[in-house]
């Protein structure tokens, strides 16, 4: 079974002699090793080195996968050397790398030319955009610790106290039963903050009659999980009411939908539809999800501008929401694993409306 540098090796255009590899989700991918920023990977199609420095070489050695570890003394003269002796002459670079790493690299390999069009990276999004069932199963586990802090969460609001200590309560939960990171900053917001989508957690304390809005995720093993909950503290007004149960169908009609074969742009409609015929049109202002894995927002999405064509083994969001401006917002999502004829929600949080 061929490994992932083998896979990119197989998928580059003819005449493939070498790639290099230095952004952080895409080295984590090939490697399953995160160095954070450090380290140079090198794909040929025979071989693939590792080229790390001395803070990682022992751990790397042990546990970086499909390379050759390799210590990094001097990373551009050792990968001029590598390349020199391999005889290269066309290298390609991943599109997004800085301005200045571009110029140190060209400049280290005047003999070389560095192909920095959008080939090589466009090869790697097309191989991480369909998740194996390995990647699949890490973000379960992510999404279980997301499970397990909501209705951990849920018996902790109450009136009176902060959405920055109740964020932070969340924070040490995940991280103390396995999470390696969270996924993102947690978006923890009351009362008339729930309007905004990425409101961030503050000293203003839950009063009664609020709506609470968590939008949160585990990072489990290097993948991501994002799920978002809104909840009830005390009673709610009739908008509130009629707020939430739009929301929720238009969540659940997408669920239902969604499946191999439709855009992205098709899925975001079936949402707009349910909000706008209930009489909120133009309270929805963002897309209806996006792909996530290694990284928190990936590519495609789900959203009316993106007409890329959904296939099995593609994790997506499906997060529609309603925000009433300075007064309150309701917002539920799932990540969904799409398949041929539907998806498999990987959240098991009560998307019904919680009244603590």
């Amino acid at each position: 079974m061929l490994n992932r540098c083998q896979k990119l090796a197989l998928s580059m255009p003819e005449g493939f002699e070498a790639a290099l590899v230095t952004t952080v989700a895409n080295r984590f991918y090939f490697l399953d090793f995160d160095a954070d920023d450090a380290g140079t990977l090198l794909i040929f199609p025979d071989e693939s080195i590792f080229l790390i420095d001395s803070r990682y070489i022992e751990v790397a050695g042990r546990t970086a996968k499909n390379a050759r570890v390799v210590e990094e003394q001097d990373g551009l003269a050792q990968v001029r050397e590598l390349l020199a002796k391999r005889g290269v002459k066309r290298l390609y670079a991943e599109e997004d790398v800085s301005v200045a790493y571009a110029g140190r690299l060209r400049a280290a390999l005047p003999d070389v030319e560095v192909d920095l069009s959008p080939v090589l990276s466009q090869a790697i999004r097309a191989l991480r955009v369909i998740k194996e069932p390995e990647e699949i199963e890490r973000m379960k586990q992510a999404q279980k610790l997301t499970d397990d802090c909501f209705t951990y969460i849920c018996g902790k609001i109450r009136p009176g106290v902060r959405e920055i200590d109740l964020a932070l309560e969340m924070e040490v939960f995940m991280r103390s039963r396995g999470a390696g990171a969270l996924a993102f900053p947690i978006i923890f917001v009351s009362g008339p903050k729930t309007s905004m989508p990425h409101g961030e957690p503050g000293d203003k304390v839950i009063e009664q009659g609020d709506l609470v809005t968590m939008d949160y995720g585990a990072k489990w093993g290097g993948y991501c999980a994002d799920m978002t909950r809104t909840v009830a503290v005390g009673g709610l007004s009739a908008e509130m009411e009629r707020v939430y149960d739009t929301v929720l169908r238009a969540q659940l009609a997408c669920c239902k939908a969604i499946k191999a074969g439709m855009t992205g742009r098709e899925v975001d409609a079936i949402a707009r539809e349910v909000i706008d015929g209930a009489g909120y049109a133009g309270r929805f202002g963002h897309g209806l999800g996006h792909s996530l894995g290694i990284e928190i927002h990936e590519d495609p999405r789900c959203s009316p501008r993106d007409n890329t064509v959904l296939r099995a083994g593609m994790t997506m969001t499906i997060e529609p929401g309603i925000y009433l401006p300075e007064q309150f917002g309701v917002r539920i999502e799932d990540a969904v694993v799409v398949t041929e004829d539907g998806c498999e929600i990987l959240g098991r949080s009560d998307k019904n409306l919680i009244v603590l």
